[in-house]
C-alpha cells in the first residue's frame, strides 16, 4: 500500500508539471498505524514496545500498535523488508544480523540472517540479563552451576545463546561444564525452572516472567564471575557486553547484591520508512521521556543523554540523523560513525 501511495504521487506531480504547473512538493499520505515488533508478552521487550507505542501514538495521525514474536530471530528479516516498521533490538543482536554471518562472528557463529536495511531510530534503555535460580538452590554464583541442567540453544532468541555463551565465558566455564536442557526461548526456560527440568535458567532482570516465576515458587538471580579477569572475559567474548551491579531489592529476585550483564537495547526501524513517520515517532518519545517511566522500571535508562553514541553498532535512519542535529545532540564524531557503519553494506 505505501509503495503504490507513493507511485501515485509521483504520478500526479510529474502530470501536473507537464500540464505546466510550477514543482511542488506532495507528501506522501500518513499510514493509518505503524507496527513495533518485540518479543513475546512477558518479556521486558514487550513491554518497552508497548511503552513506547502508547507514548509515540499519543497525538500522532496514526497508531502504533505492538506485534509480539517468538524472538528477534524471527521478526528481523520482516524488519528489513520493510514489512514491519519497528523493533526492538539489542546492540549484540543488531551488530551481528547488520553486518551478517560472513563478516561478523561471536564465538564462531553468527545464525543471524543478514539484514543490511535496518537503520537505527535511537539507543535507549539498558538490557540487563542473569542467571536464575530456585530460592533454595546451593547455587551463589555462576561458578557454582558445573555440572547442573542449564536451559539453552533459545532456537527463536538467538540473543540468549549469546548471553549464556557470555556467562560461561566470563567465568571459564565451557558448555562442555554443564547439562544443557534445550528451550525455544528465555520464558520457556523460565518455565523448564519452575517444573524442575532445569536447575538454572536465564532471564531479563525485572521481567513480568520473573515476577510470575517468584510468586509461583521463589526465585533469584545469581552473579556472573564479576573478577577482572572475569570482565575481560566477559567483554571479549561478546563485544558490546558489561557487568553491572544491582543493590539487593532493586529488582525482582535480587535477593543480595547481584552482578549482571548489560548492554543497549535499540528502537530500530527500516531504511525506506518514510522520514516523516520516523520523524514523528521521535519527536513524540524524545518529548514525553518523563511519561515513559511510569510504564515500566528498564525506562528509567531511555533517556535524551542515551539516544545518540558513536559506539552504536548499526547506522541512525536519515531522519534520526537530522533530528538530533536539529537538536544540537549530533557531535561531529557521530559523522565519523555513521559514515563507517554505513560502508559496511555499501
Amino acid at each position: 500500500m505505501r509503495s503504490t501511495l507513493c507511485r501515485s504521487s509521483r504520478f500526479l506531480h510529474f502530470l501536473l508539471l507537464a500540464l505546466g504547473f510550477p514543482a511542488i512538493t506532495i507528501a506522501q499520505p500518513l499510514p493509518r498505524s505503524v507496527t513495533v515488533a518485540s518479543n513475546p508478552p512477558g518479556t521486558v521487550f514487550y513491554a518497552l514496545a508497548s511503552g513506547l507505542a502508547k507514548v509515540a501514538g499519543d497525538g500522532a495521525p496514526f497508531s502504533m500498535v505492538v506485534q509480539p514474536y517468538s524472538g528477534t530471530s524471527t521478526f528481523l528479516p520482516l524488519l528489513d523488508s520493510g514489512e514491519i516498521d519497528f523493533g526492538i533490538n539489542n546492540a549484540v543482536d543488531m551488530a551481528l544480523s547488520y553486518q551478517g554471518p560472513e563478516r561478523l562472528k561471536i564465538g564462531g557463529r553468527n545464525p543471524f540472517q543478514h539484514t543490511p536495511n535496518v537503520r537505527l531510530v535511537m539507543r535507549g534503555a539498558i538490557l540487563m540479563t542473569a542467571l536464575l535460580v530456585r530460592k533454595d538452590a546451593p547455587m551463589k554464583s555462576v561458578l557454582d552451576i558445573r555440572g547442573k541442567r542449564l536451559t539453552g540453544e533459545y532456537p527463536a532468541q538467538l540473543a540468549n545463546w549469546y548471553n549464556i555463551f557470555g556467562f560461561l565465558a566470563g567465568a571459564g566455564i565451557s558448555f562442555a561444564d554443564v547439562k544443557i536442557v534445550p528451550v525455544p526461548g528465555a520464558n520457556e526456560g523460565v518455565d523448564a525452572l519452575i517444573q524442575g527440568r532445569a536447575d538454572v535458567a536465564l532471564h531479563a532482570v525485572d521481567s513480568a516472567k520473573v515476577k510470575e516465576a517468584d510468586a509461583a515458587v521463589g526465585v533469584r538471580h545469581i552473579s556472573l564471575d564479576c573478577s577482572v579477569q572475569g570482565e575481560k572475559r566477559l567483554r571479549a567474548a561478546v563485544p558490546g557486553y558489561y557487568p553491572h551491579w544491582i543493590k539487593r531489592g532493586q529488582a525482582a529476585a535480587i535477593a543480595e547484591d547481584t552482578c549482571v550483564n548489560a548492554y543497549d537495547i535499540y528502537l530500530t526501524t527500516n531504511k525506506s520508512l518514510p522520514d516523516r513517520v520516523v520523524a514523528m515517532v521521535l519527536k513524540n518519545i524524545w518529548d514525553n521521556t518523563d511519561k515513559l517511566l511510569p510504564l515500566h522500571p528498564s525506562f528509567k535508562d531511555w533517556t535524551r543523554q542515551r539516544a545518540v553514541d558513536a559506539d552504536v553498532t548499526m547506522p541512525y535512519h536519515p531522519a534520526a540523523v537530522q533530528f538530533f542535529k536539529e537538536r544540537n545532540v549530533w557531535p561531529a564524531a557521530m559523522d565519523d560513525a555513521q559514515r563507517r557503519l554505513l560502508a559496511l553494506n555499501p
